[in-house]
Order: C-alpha cells, then structure tokens, then sequence
C-alpha cells in the first residue's frame, strides 16, 4: 500500500516562514504602527447614520476575524426596483489619516499576506480583528452601499454613506447553503435569488466565470496536506454581491472620470479562435452560435480534458492590473472577465486600494469632488498594488510549491497517475495536474496531447530547491 510521510506542522512552518522572509513579508508591526493603531479613534462617529435595524449576515470562513463584508437584502415595491441590497463594509478608513504611520505602513504591504499557519495583516490586528472588523454582536462603524435593482437584477439606483451597524451573526459558507436550502432566512434567500440573476446579468455582459479548481495547502490532521478546493452555489452568489458592488463603483468613477480602476485585457479574437481549436481537439462541444461566455459556464473540470480545456481558458486572460483615472479614460479601461468597469472596493481590511477607492466615492455620491490629497494618494495606488500584487503570486506560487515538496518527499520512486492539462512546446514541457495528492507539475513533453492520461514517476522532490523531478 502507498504510504505518505507526515511531517509535524513545525517543519511545514518552518519552510513558510523561510519563505516570508525570502520575499521580505514582514514578521511584525513597526512600534510607531502598533500605537498608532491603539490610539486611533472613528473620526467619523458624529457624522454616520444609525443602521443598526438592518439583520446584517457575514458569510466567511469559519474563525475569520478580519470581515470586510456584511450582507442584507429585501424585496421591494418600487416603480423601478424590485430588490434592495444593503452591504456593509468595514470602514477602517476612519480610523486611518493619509500619511500616519498605519498608512505609511499599510502602502509599503499592499495586501494582507494569507500563509497554511499565520496571516500577515495590511492593518495591525487592533483594527482589522478588532474595531474596524465587522464582527457580530457589536456596533460597528462601516461604509453602507444601498443598491436596488430591477426585476432582473440590474441597478437602477445606488448610494453609499458611514453608517453605524450591528452584524446579528456570522456565519461558514457551509452553515449560509444549510440556510439557504432549508428556505428558513428570508435574506439568504435573497442572496440566492439575486445572486442567481446577477450570473445572468454576467452572462448577457459577456463577463467569464471558470469554474477551475485553485490548488490549496491545508491544515489536516496535525500536519499540512495539498487539495483542490470545492466551492458550493452560495459563494457564487456572495461573491456576486462584491462584484456588483464593484461594479457600481467602476461606473460612478468613469462617470466623475476620477479614481482606481482594476483592468483585464479582453481575450483577443486568436485567443478565442486557439480556444475553439482546442475545445474539438478535446471534444467538447461548442456551438457555432453559443458565446464564450455562455459555452464556459457549461464546463466542469470532472475530466481530464476538460480542466485541460479550463486552464487554457484562463491563461487566455493576461495582464490585471490597476489604472488611475483624473479627466479622462485610458483605452484600457474595462476588466475583461468582468465585461464591465469595475473597482475594488469590497475588502479594504485586507487590500490597500479599497481604502482610498471609498473615500472618493463617498465624495462622488455625496456631490463633491476628491480633494488633491485624495487625488494625489490615488495616483500611487496603482504601482502600489502592482507591486503588492506581484509578491503576492510569488508567495503563493513558493507555498504551494514547497508542501509539494514537503507532502511527496517521502515517496520518491512511487508512480502517479496524472493528466496533461498544458503543453508548452517551446520549452519542451507537458503540465499535468496530480488529484491525490493534488499537485500541479511539469513533465518533459514526449508527445503528450492536451487531456492524456499518464503516469509519472517520482525521481525527486527537494524542499530546499523547492522543485520536483519526474520520469
């Protein structure tokens, strides 16, 4: 029978902070942060209007303390609308002044760090676990978004404000589907209904949801272990309520021509002619007249050819990036998976561009226009957040490499069995995905096609170097 060594979480963690400190993620808060961070109060508490009536949700997964998010939403009898969606957002920007210590620091991380063990904060946890966190049961200072919809899940009005609010609970992802499926809270329900109509909303924009597996490193057991995540519907719909936000915030700073853009190339129409070349080589089915968009959503990487197929549909997509705007577009303006202008603004504890985003667009809705201050803070962003976003897909990328390493390291000699999912002809290499243990790796090409079934043998798997070798 094939065994694994299981290695104690000490020698896991060890490699992950190595790791850290190889890209410079930081070990702690500087002392000037941490008491600015103690001292700092809601500067805006005289100002918010009290919301606390609404029977605000967070959906996160279980033991998060860091919540950005909470979610509410009732039908409505409107002459335009249909539904209204309240969703809070965690307002530390008020706790926050452009050029303190906690924004100084806060623009040197760019983006809360998530390793197997620990996390690394952008804020310290005084305010993103703590004050400025939307965690149940306590009045919390928050950004309210107000969006009503029409009947088919389009906005035809928004607002956003400070508002003071209670969050009655937060729940897993798994307890909100429970919730859902047994019909028993009104809200969630209404997650599911207008979270639902959004996807359809997605689909007639021409926007591109993938339905492909992202390899995880996960705490089992006493030690760490790899896995391909399974999402369930109710993070599609949750998930659609950040995007719409998002997306409505995109649209107001096109509107004003002011603020930061996120932006994705659109494919390109060889990339979509390579990928209906590909869909008959796999023998998928396409129809001539079935969109993209449409024709992507119908694929479930339930087979090695088609999270072959899904893979070469997301390296279609290059080039995210951000973009500052002040009087006028640039000619790349959109997000192209999206098929919209789109900002982010969703998860200001633990991105840095949220921050700023929302105060120009409390400014924007509340008819005024962004200070220079502002203007000159949003001018940075973008290199900011290419920077943090770069160390971010390092250190993803060296995790996830190093537990597999960690995780085979003992079965070296040992065969798998494997799927090509790329090719990579000019460098002579088949790419192929592992379910159990589940590892994505390269192999020497030897004519291997798109959705071949194989098996490999293990010749090597080194943690130091990170890599592994295959026969």
């Amino acid at each position: 029978m094939k065994t694994r060594k299981l290695y104690a979480p000490s020698a896991f963690e060890a490699g992950f902070q190595a790791i850290r400190d190889e890209l410079d993620i930081p070990r702690a808060f500087p002392p000037e942060v941490l008491s600015a961070a103690e001292t700092a109060v809601d500067r805006f508490a005289d100002i918010r209007s009290d919301r606390r009536d609404l029977s605000l949700v967070a959906i996160d997964p279980p033991g998060a303390m860091d919540l950005d998010q909470a979610f509410y939403a009732e039908a409505i009898t409107d002459s335009a609308a249909a539904y209204r969606v309240f969703y809070a957002i965690a307002d530390v920007g008020a706790f926050i002044e452009s050029g303190d210590p906690i924004d100084l620091e806060a623009r040197r991380r760019g983006t809360t760090y998530y390793s197997p063990d620990l996390r690394t904060p952008l804020h310290p946890p005084t305010l993103s676990e703590d004050r400025a966190s939307l965690l149940a049961g306590t009045d919390k200072p928050a950004l309210l978004w107000t969006i009503d919809l029409d009947v088919h899940g389009a906005p035809v009005n928004v607002m956003v404000e400070r508002s003071l609010v209670t969050v009655r609970e937060a729940i897993s992802y798994t307890e909100a589907q429970r919730r859902i499926d047994a019909g028993i809270n009104a809200s969630l329900n209404l997650l599911k209904k207008i979270g639902t109509l959004r996807q359809i909303q997605e689909v007639k924009r021409g926007g591109i949801s993938l339905n492909l597996p992202s390899q995880e490193v996960v705490e089992r057991n006493g030690t760490y272990d790899l896995q391909f995540d399974t999402s369930i519907p109710v993070e599609g719909w949750n998930a659609q309520m950040s995007l719409l936000t998002g997306i409505v915030a995109g649209r107001k700073m096109c509107e004003a021509k002011v603020g930061v853009l996120r932006t994705l190339p659109s494919p390109r129409h060889q990339d979509l002619r390579r990928l209906r070349r590909e869909a008959e080589a796999l023998e998928i089915p396409w129809p001539e007249d079935q969109s993209y968009p449409e024709m992507i959503r119908t694929v479930t990487p339930d087979s090695p050819r088609k999270a072959a197929f899904l893979l070469q549909a997301a390296r279609s997509f290059r080039g995210a990036g951000y973009v500052f705007i002040h009087g006028e577009l640039p000619q790349l303006s959109e997000h192209g998976a999206i098929a919209s202008h789109y900002a982010h603004v969703t998860a200001p504890l633990r991105r840095l561009v949220d921050r700023p985003n929302n105060e120009v667009l409390l400014a924007l809705f509340a008819g005024i226009a962004p200070g220079p201050p502002l203007i000159a803070d949003l001018e940075e962003l973008p290199s900011q957040m290419g920077k943090a976003r770069s160390r971010e897909s390092a250190f993803e990328r060296a995790l996830v490499d190093y537990a597999e390493t960690m995780v085979l390291s003992g079965r070296v000699g040992q065969r798998f069995d494997a799927s090509v999912v790329s090719l990579h002809e000019k460098r002579d290499l088949a790419y192929i995905q592992i379910l159990d243990p589940a590892i994505e790796s390269s192999v020497p090409l030897n004519g291997h096609q798109l959705g071949d079934r194989i098996t490999v043998t293990l010749a090597e798997a080194d943690p130091v170097s990170r890599t592994l070798s295959w026969e």
